[in-house]
Formats: C-alpha cells, structure tokens, sequence
C-alpha cells in the first residue's frame, strides 16, 4: 500500500512539473496597445473642396480635430500623422509630409521644440542641466530653408506664431517664444508670408486656456486656437 502511495506521489510531481514548465514556456500575454491618436488617421478628401496641411508639434495636434470640425463642408484639412518636432525634424521630413500632393494652403509652425532644453541624449532637461535644441541663429536659417521649400509648392502659407511658455513649464524658459517668433517674423516679412498670431491671441488669456506650468493647452484652449487657425485658413483661400 505505502509503495503505490509513493508511486502516486511521484506521478502527481511529475504531471505538476511537467504542467509547470508548459506553462513557463507559454508566451507571456501582450500588453494591448494603445489606441491610435485620431488626428493621426488619414482623410478622405471630399471632392471639390480645397486642401489645407496643418504642420506643427503638438499644440497643433491639440487643435487639429476642432479645425477639420470649424471647415468641416469647405475645407479638406490635412496633417502629417507625426509631431513635427524642431526645425531640424522639419528639414529631414518636409518632403515626405506634402507628399508631392497639391495644397492649396499651408498653416505651419516650428519653436517649441527648437527652444526646448536637451541632454546629450536628446531628452528633455531643466535649462541650467543641458543645451538649447536649436539655437536661435541656426532656427532663423532653418526657418529660411523650410519657407523656401514650402514656397515652391505654390500654396497660400500662413505661419502660425509659436505660442507662450509659461512660468515653470518643464525644459523650457518663459519668454523664449517671443524671441523666436521675432526671428521667425524677420524671415516671414522678408518672404511675404503673413503670420496667424497665436502667441498673440493666446498671451492675454493663459490662465483660462492653457496648463498650468505647461506649454500645452486644455481641450477648451485647443477649440479656442482652432477658431484663430480655421480663419486664418479661409483668409487665405480668399487671396487665392
């Protein structure tokens, strides 16, 4: 009796290690991935209506959606299904982002990024820890380069001023904007290129509109932004 306890005992160790071990051989269980951002999905164009390309980091992510909603009926608005970065992101992708497709408008922006503080591996700093991404000189001629390219597209371009950095804002100074933007403006005038001033629009009414401490913009403060965005689209579809 005690041997065919035994026996037993035996086989039920192996069954359970045999049991064990198939399931440590499994392939662990996928982490689900994340929902793709909406705004990065392409279009459908509707036939007919004019076409817009949006280019921007994320402040223009934010207020892409509500801008396709203002237009929605009388302009197809488009975006590269990326955040665009600094002007040095710009200058190595420009081409793939208009995909040789005709646009009628093109509403752009480069700064945050460029004004951003990095390390030597490229990730967000405080400023005193590491170097300004792009200095201002070298994104004055970036600027330069990029509206050139954009002009030979022979679309209507409007630049949309880069917007305020607040007080606190991680890896980034108050009052950066201001001074890119001028060296933005200097090359926009010298080219003809009017400016949608949403540093402007949005300076006076930070505390309503964007984070605190934060570069970015509550859902209301992207609506509002998308209001300044969609007319400075049809202004210049008018001029057209």
């Amino acid at each position: 009796m005690r041997k065919c306890y035994l026996m037993l005992s035996i086989c039920a160790v192996v069954v359970l290690g045999a049991a064990a071990a198939e399931f440590s051989d499994a392939a662990p269980a996928k982490k689900a991935k994340r929902p793709a951002n909406p705004v990065y999905r392409p279009i459908e164009d509707v036939p007919g209506l004019p076409r817009a390309l949006l280019i921007g980091d994320s402040i223009s992510i934010g207020y892409t959606l509500p801008t396709r909603k203002l237009l929605d009926g009388k302009v197809n608005v488009h975006r590269p299904p990326t955040n665009c970065g600094p002007t040095t992101h710009g200058l190595q992708n420009l081409d793939a982002w208009l995909g040789g497709k005709k646009w009628d408008v093109i509403h752009f922006n480069w700064g945050l990024h460029d004004l951003k503080y990095i390390d030597g591996k490229g990730r967000r700093v405080p400023p005193g820890e590491g170097k300004i991404q792009v200095p201002i000189d070298q994104y004055e001629k970036n600027m330069g380069k990029l509206v050139k390219r954009l002009k030979e597209t022979d679309a209507k371009l409007v630049w949309a001023s880069t917007t305020p950095v607040p007080e606190g804002a991680s890896g980034r100074i108050k009052g950066d904007s201001a001074r890119y933007n001028a060296v933005a403006k200097k090359v926009m005038d010298s080219r003809g290129v009017p400016t949608n001033d949403l540093y402007g629009f949005a300076l006076p009414r930070l505390g309503d509109i964007q984070r605190p401490r934060d570069v970015h913009f509550t859902k209301e403060g992207s609506e509002a932004l998308a209001k300044q965005v969609a007319a400075s689209i049809l202004k210049a579809l008018q001029s057209k």
